[in-house]
């Protein structure tokens, strides 16, 4: 259903270097010790149900999540916005939406449909799998449509703080990751980027000296298995190395809404976001934070550097 992702990804962007020709990492231009373990706790596709709102908002306004992005082609965008105009501080960023996995609920794209025909499925609905949204965008159509996301956003309020891929479909061909970074740079917003294993030089080109270094990435997967699901995000924390880390968290209730939205996908599905909001709400992951002396940040932190 989604594009793999290692349960450690490593993020590559070039370092910031200053006049004096000394690079400084990322910590020490925030104002930390360079050896500092910095962290943002971030829950994604908001807009999807009111049920992933509703445990996403209660997670930001409890500060057990640091972050969170929203899918603007979904139906629950209007109680997102009305989220981010009440809580003017949050850290969204937008969840930039090229499929529309789920079985029975679907969406369609933010630009109209006679610009973006190779964004759509025999349906009518943005690609329900990365495989074929992969093999049929056009980069120029995504383009269009990313853009239509932002400014939709904009339009209703909210000011986003960052940009990352839903699905990691942007992440997947080298000229749909140049449109994302291309955008990123526009809005001069901070972006989520992947490094493939043979990283090639075309992509690598894409990225400025502005652009904000992330170390790692944590996701739980499938095979983590759910009597294990507290004990992996736990261990996760405890085995930070300094720089920075996002921890990437899928939030809901596992209630009737959400169970009917997650039809037949056990992966991401309700149970699974359930789980995760009890951990990251749990007195336990707090403490194992201050323990492991983990500094949390946000995206909008990460942004006042690449400005």
């Amino acid at each position: 259903m989604r594009l793999t992702f290692a349960v450690l990804i490593i993020f590559l962007f070039s370092p910031f270097t200053n006049a004096s020709g000394q690079t400084k990492s990322i910590a020490e231009r925030l104002g930390y010790p360079a050896d500092s373990k910095l962290l943002i706790i971030h829950a994604d596709d908001l807009a999807v149900a009111h049920s992933e709102d509703a445990a996403s908002f209660d997670a930001l306004d409890k500060h057990s999540v640091t972050s969170a992005s929203i899918m603007v082609p979904c139906p629950w965008l209007n109680e997102v916005a009305a989220y981010a105009k009440e809580h003017p501080d949050a850290d969204l960023g937008l969840h930039l939406t090229l499929t529309s996995e789920w079985k029975t609920y679907r969406w369609g794209p933010a630009a109209s449909k006679d610009s973006v025909p190779s964004l759509l499925d025999s349906s009518g609905y943005l690609w329900s799998e990365v495989e074929p949204a992969v093999k049929n965008l056009k980069p120029e159509e995504a383009e269009r449509e990313i853009r239509a996301q932002i400014e939709r956003a904009i339009a209703m309020g909210i000011h986003p703080t960052h940009l990352d891929s839903h699905m990691g479909v942007l992440f997947s061909r080298p000229e749909l990751f140049a449109v994302y970074v291309k955008v990123a740079h526009e809005y001069k917003l901070p972006f989520l980027a992947v490094r493939p294993p043979q990283a090639p030089k075309e992509l690598m080109s894409l990225l400025s000296d502005r652009d904000v270094v992330l170390d790692s990435i944590v996701m739980a997967e499938p095979s983590v298995g759910s009597a294990n699901w507290k004990t992996f995000y736990i261990n996760a924390i405890k085995n930070l190395k300094p720089g920075i880390t996002e921890i990437i968290v899928h939030l809901g209730h596992d209630d009737a809404e959400l169970k009917a939205v997650m039809i037949d996908h056990p992966d991401y599905g309700s149970e699974w976001r359930q789980r995760d909001y009890d951990v990251v709400t749990s007195p336990e992951f707090r403490k194992t934070l201050e323990d492991n002396h983990v500094v949390l940040i946000r995206w909008n932190d990460l942004r006042k550097l690449a400005n």
